[in-house]
């Protein structure tokens, strides 16, 4: 059976005849949704036939007169032809057809005609070559590798970044087995680890990586940004991975120089001994500030904001705000002597200095930049060279008024500095000469700059003979990179002579680690040499006098014994005899005879002990600590029953002293702890010991009345009391003893106490033996 086909087009009008001899497909279509019936012209009945199995006489129902259409057309048609019954013309393009719907009465025309060819499309190569031309153009380098990250392709902007020509390129593997690669910060890179062959091992894209390459025989090494995409469904370059490189080697080496200009910087603050900060145009701390935290002891809740004030000694403080408050007013250096309180509390006498840094014409400066100086020795000096002082100070005073504005924060320390400073490079030839270098050394910079330092400055001992380069501290850290700090030595001035100095080298470090010069920051101790000559030679006669006075003391405290125990023996017999026989009166003065006599004996006893100690040479052995307050408990059985205190200690270790004396201090100390208690309260001794660097550190701690910090240093002066005998027995000898036994040995006596917190004496003696020995109470 033929297959059916649609039904001609309606007779009985005009437009029929010429419709059916149209090339193109037309149909008309009649009858309410749901139910039309469809006619065609003979090219439909061509183009359109209905499928096997459906009627062919007269005209196809719905909804099988659609079935002649794909599905996405018969769909498209409908939809126009719904639109054409409403009395609105439309038109489409489905199934490789465009169409026309036109509404007529009682039907409506629908009018195929086959759709224009879409426009071909570009070739996955057209793709790729159009990739690399804007990229090439854009001077970015594209290379493309295959799975086995082989060279296939690579513009020439990769070529160029990469060292190599395009030949070279092409097939070459990922990295060759001879170059180097790293990421910043000395971090060598694997071949495994490259954003191609992370890339292509995650299918991932690895953008934006910093590597540093170095090929064989180049200078420098190369440092690129590369990203590496890999292949994904639709990308236009065959299976493998697509690298994108920028040469970023001058944006490298910036930043390399700014590193070492940083790095310079913080070598030449650490190098100082000053105390260096910054603050707002408010005189306030806005970040932490380390070198004053170590200084003083303020954490920085206490120093933030304005309250570096309360560091500052009460007295010095309105002096300090009016010069800030002068110094901001008039846009003029600031400087001010003040006392600053270090960590232990004890008052520094300081100078501070600060300019103003940043800041354009006419407006507040951002930031002060300053420093404290400790000026305890320059004190030292002017006491003993007020003339020679004044001079300093003056010139000091001209150097500060000459410091300019500069622009960079760097430059800025480096001329205000008031230390002579100079910088090396790896040969030790001068880079850098600061102002005050060279007014020490008379040279003027350019007469410094670019010469061998060690030649020009450091080539004799202050004796005259040879300075060997090898023996030269400065050129040892250049060959080890250690700091070195060195307390007396000499540099030479232009005319000759030497100039005594004091110096700290601190090495500076290239990208690698490795030691590319030093920073010598120096500071002239003529002053200081001759004042600590001047110290020496006092010291020598106040020696010579303590060893007559000693000497004295030991001789009238002997031969007053004698007429002593006189007036003691018949004072005794007087009271014996005459006690009760006399008047009340006569009894009450025989009373204070006895008890002046009993008090001048112990005055001499404590004189004697006093002038003993340090006379005859110590006869020193080797002593566990333990054993030594097993005796100072059995010394001090007496005192704990009575006052109904206890004694703890825990006193590992050994030390070599001699243990009488040592006994007699821990005995005296242990004393004083329960001598001293406050009322109502227990008194409580505990004595602990550990080794700290190369000392042998007890501690004496108690529970007692404790110490004001004013009187810390008075309470080792003989004779000085700090209560009256009749609340605290005693002669005010005792702690005197004590600290004299302690430098006999070699050690040190110190206090640290606050008044109602009980009071720790602190034994430092030289750690010759340790031993681990269980406490004991």
């Amino acid at each position: 059976m033929a297959s059916p086909a649609l039904s001609p087009l309606p007779p009985g009008s005009d437009a029929t005849a010429l419709l059916r001899g149209l090339p193109d497909p037309v149909f008309w279509l009649s009858g309410p949704p749901g139910a039309e019936q469809l006619s065609g012209n003979p090219a439909a009945e061509k183009q359109f036939p209905l499928p096997d199995g459906l009627p062919a006489d007269g005209a196809a129902s719905a909804p099988a007169c659609w079935a002649a259409f794909a599905p996405d057309l018969a769909a498209a048609l409908q939809a126009a032809a719904r639109q054409a019954q409403s009395g609105t013309a439309s038109s489409g393009a489905a199934g490789g057809w465009a169409f026309d719907a036109l509404p007529a009465e009682g039907g409506v025309w629908l009018r195929l005609r086959p759709a224009p060819p879409a426009p071909p499309t570009a070739t996955a190569e057209e793709q790729l070559d159009l990739l690399f031309t804007v990229f090439e153009r854009l001077g970015t380098g594209l290379v493309l590798q295959d799975e086995a990250l082989n060279v296939r392709r690579a513009n020439g902007s990769a070529a160029r970044t990469l060292g190599l020509d395009r030949e070279q390129l092409r097939g070459q593997g990922s990295v060759p087995g001879d170059w180097e690669l790293r990421r910043p910060g000395k971090h060598q890179l694997s071949p495994e680890e490259t954003p191609a062959q992370r890339a292509l091992r995650t299918g991932q894209d690895e953008t934006d990586m910093r590597l540093g390459v170095l090929r064989p025989g180049a200078a420098h090494w190369r440092w690129l940004s590369v990203g590496a995409l890999a292949r994904r469904p639709g990308d236009p370059w065959p299976p493998g991975v697509l690298l994108v490189l920028r040469d970023e080697t001058a944006e490298q080496r910036v930043r390399e120089e700014l590193r070492r200009s940083e790095q310079r910087y913080r070598s030449l603050v650490q190098a100082s001994a000053q105390i260096v900060w910054n603050a707002s145009n408010e005189g306030e701390f806005r970040v932490p500030q380390p070198q004053w935290e170590a200084f003083t002891g303020q954490p920085p809740r206490e120093h933030l904001g304005g309250g570096w004030l309360r560091a500052v000694h009460p007295e010095d403080r309105e002096a300090t705000e009016a010069a800030w408050l002068r110094a901001g007013r008039r846009r003029e250096p600031y400087e001010v002597r003040h006392r600053l309180r270090r960590h232990d509390g004890v008052y520094v006498p300081m100078l501070a200095r600060a300019v103003q840094v940043g800041g354009e014409e006419g407006q507040a400066p951002p930031e002060w930049i300053g420093t404290h100086s400790d000026v305890t020795l320059q004190d030292a000096t002017e006491r003993a060279l007020q003339t020679l002082n004044t001079n300093l100070q003056l010139q000091v005073a001209e150097q500060t008024q000459t410091l300019g504005e500069v622009s960079r924060f760097m430059a800025l320390l480096l001329t205000s500095a008031g230390e002579g400073i100079f910088g090396l490079d790896r040969d030790g030839n001068n880079t850098f000469v600061n102002p005050a270098a060279s007014e020490l050394l008379g040279y003027s910079v350019s007469e410094l700059l670019g010469e061998p330092s060690h030649a020009k400055l450091h080539h004799h001992h202050a004796d005259g003979t040879p300075h060997l380069l090898s023996e030269c501290p400065i050129s040892q850290t250049l060959r080890d990179g250690q700091q070195r700090r060195v307390e007396a030595d000499v540099f030479w001035h232009r005319d000759g002579h030497p100039v005594p100095v004091a110096y700290v080298v601190t090495p500076t470090l290239d990208e690698r680690g490795e030691v590319e010069g030093a920073v010598v920051m120096f500071q002239d101790v003529s002053e200081q040499v001759r004042a600590h000559a001047e110290l020496e030679d006092a010291l020598h006669h106040l020696q010579l006098t303590n060893a007559d006075l000693e000497q004295f003391a030991y001789v009238a405290s002997h031969d007053l014994q004698e007429p002593l125990r006189t007036l003691g023996s018949y004072a005794e017999l007087l009271a014996r005899r005459y006690q009760g026989q006399l008047d009340a009166r006569a009894d009450q003065y025989i009373a204070f005879m006895l008890d002046a006599v009993e008090r001048m004996r112990s005055l001499i006893q404590d004189l004697l002990a006093f002038s003993r100690v340090g006379r005859n040479e110590l006869e020193l052995g080797e002593v566990t600590l333990d054993s030594l307050m097993q005796q100072t408990a059995r010394n001090v059985e007496a005192a704990l029953e009575s006052s109904g205190g206890a004694l703890t200690w825990d006193t590992p270790g050994t030390v070599l002293a001699q243990p009488s004396l040592l006994v007699q201090l821990l005995t005296n100390l242990v004393s004083n702890g329960l001598k001293f208690a406050r009322p109502g309260v227990p008194p409580a001794v505990e004595v602990v010991s550990s080794i700290v660097g190369n000392e042998q550190r007890i501690e004496v701690r108690d529970n007692g009345i404790g110490i004001g910090s004013e009187y810390h240093e008075r309470v080792f002066t003989i004779f000085q009391r700090l209560h009256l005998r009749e609340e605290y027995p005693g002669n005010g000898i005792g702690l005197a003893i004590a600290r004299k036994i302690v430098a006999a040995h070699g050690g040190s006596l110190t206090l640290k106490s606050q008044p109602g917190e009980g009071s720790t004496f602190i034994i430092s003696l030289p750690a010759d033996h340790a031993a681990k020995v269980g406490g004991h109470q």
